[in-house]
């Protein structure tokens, strides 16, 4: 036993189930890999390997300059232990990519059959793609969806292939100057999703993204733009996974969403990087007038993750929900959480926060809610709670309101208990294991985000949950 009253063999047990999962890393030979640092020499050669129009690339520059000049978050987890020199921003698996399963290159491919990534994709979803390192290897959508307009694709690709559109939607939700990780993101992105469902478009099934880093002390940095145009309704799930290194690597995306009037959004994550991924992550949706987001964040995986999906009501009547969960084991900082600004009358919201804490974990909620002097006849609901698995897991809250309209109607809740003797007895005394016991009190804690998963996903997420609190209590 450790001085702090946890096993340390139950470290070593989780990370080998995680690793044969999940944590397994492939020998592979890159078409191109960076050199270590960010230099304005490797902003441009990422755009010239990928024959970027000049306004794109300008893009990357200005927010390389914006990125050299800001300081870093001086609130939050400790990010002190990243070295930006010891990162290599761009590696590029493969010169190929494909619509076809089949003709993804063998190694790369050998990689998301052992994750059941194709598999899922086939029976679950409208759409597939699959985020290797710094490349979308594989893109599909089907057939049907692309004669009603929908565009699904890497966003290198839609830079060439619909530039007005990335031109109109491109850094307006998360501009390089919002924070240090958006600038470093608008500097070296590389892959993400490109999703435009045109007007009164429904996708009755998600559309799915995979994304996975393979080599050590890498940087991934997607780019995802989601635009669902008037009346239009999509689903997107994304899920992420990383081999066990000694060094650290990054992890810093930019996620922007556009939902026009009347429509609808569903952003759901799985997220499941391994313990040594730094992930910090932006992400922000605008809803004009009657449009519904809702933003499902599942926080499982990583060494230190801050992430707090943020939604502007901006149009009357809009909505929007924000439901996050963040599960941190021994070692792990999950600071999550969310925001919601209220801009415009007659508009609701609801932040939903879980946390379970095991070990030397720590969960951390942060949120903010901000409604505006013109936001007249406005709803919110705010309610944080958390799990504690054992007598040295810890727990904070962090919620911040910013109330200007008189009429407005907020209600907010926090709580936090620790699993009891008697459920434990309870369920033990019906046959079931103590591990199994922890596990279904864990899912019960969460079912607000486990309801709303496709099976698939709510079968995976159960896996890992079971994963992350096997031996907590004892």
């Amino acid at each position: 036993m450790s001085d702090n009253g946890y096993d340390a063999r139950e470290v070593v047990q989780s990370e080998e189930r995680y690793s044969e999962l999940y944590g397994f890393n492939d020998a592979l030979e890159y078409k191109y890999s960076s050199d270590k640092g960010l230099t304005e020499k490797v902003v441009k050669e990422i755009s010239g390997i990928k024959l970027e129009p000049e306004w794109m690339l300008q893009k990357r520059l200005d927010a390389l300059r914006v990125f050299l000049n800001k300081p870093m978050p001086r609130w939050g987890a400790d990010l002190s232990g990243i070295d930006f020199d010891s990162i290599r921003y761009y590696m590029k698996p493969t010169d190929k990519k494909t619509d076809s399963w089949e003709n993804v290159p063998e190694g790369i491919k050998k990689t998301f059959d052992k994750l059941g990534v194709p598999e899922a994709e086939r029976k679950f979803f409208a759409g597939g793609e699959a985020q290797y390192d710094s490349e979308v290897v594989y893109s599909s959508i089907r057939k049907d969806l692309e004669k009603q307009g929908v565009i699904f694709t890497s966003t290198d690709n839609a830079v060439k292939q619909y530039p007005d559109l990335v031109k109109r939607y491109f850094g307006l939700m998360v501009p390089p100057s919002d924070n240090k990780f958006a600038a470093l993101n608008t500097a070296v992105w590389s892959g993400g999703s490109f999703i435009y469902v045109p007007k009164g478009v429904k996708l009755t099934m998600p559309l799915s993204a995979y994304f996975r880093i393979n080599a050590e002390s890498m940087g991934q940095f997607e780019r995802t733009l989601i635009i669902a145009d008037e009346g239009a309704d999509v689903t997107y799930i994304e899920g992420c996974t990383a081999p066990i290194y000694r060094s650290s690597s990054l992890h810093a995306a930019v996620v922007e969403i556009v939902a026009h009037k009347d429509s609808h959004v569903r952003y759901i994550t799985i997220q499941n990087w391994s313990k040594n991924i730094y992930n910090l992550v932006t992400q922000r949706a605008f809803a004009y007038e009657n449009a519904y987001v809702e933003w499902i964040d599942a926080n499982i995986g990583s060494k230190i993750n801050m992430k707090y999906p943020s939604i502007f009501l901006r149009g009357r009547g809009a909505k929007g929900d924000v439901i996050s969960i963040a599960v941190a084991g021994n070692g792990q900082v999950q600071d999550s959480g969310g925001k919601i600004y209220h801009l415009a009358p007659d508009t609701t919201s609801k932040i939903i926060s879980k946390g379970v804490s095991k070990g030397t974990g720590l969960t951390t909620y942060r949120g903010l809610l901000h409604i505006d002097k013109n936001a007249t006849n406005t709803k919110s609901t705010v309610r944080c709670d958390a799990l504690l698995l054992d007598e040295d897991s810890r727990t904070n809250t962090f919620p911040y309101n910013e109330i200007y309209a008189d009429d407005a109607v907020v209600s907010h809740e926090a709580k936090f208990g620790k699993i009891g003797e008697d459920e434990l007895f309870y369920l033990m005394s019906r046959g079931i294991s103590e591990e199994d016991a922890v596990t279904l009190i864990v899912l019960g804690f969460l079912e607000p985000l486990v309801k709303v998963l496709p099976l698939e996903y709510s079968l995976e997420l159960k896996r890992l949950i079971k994963l992350d609190t096997t031996n907590a209590v004892g």
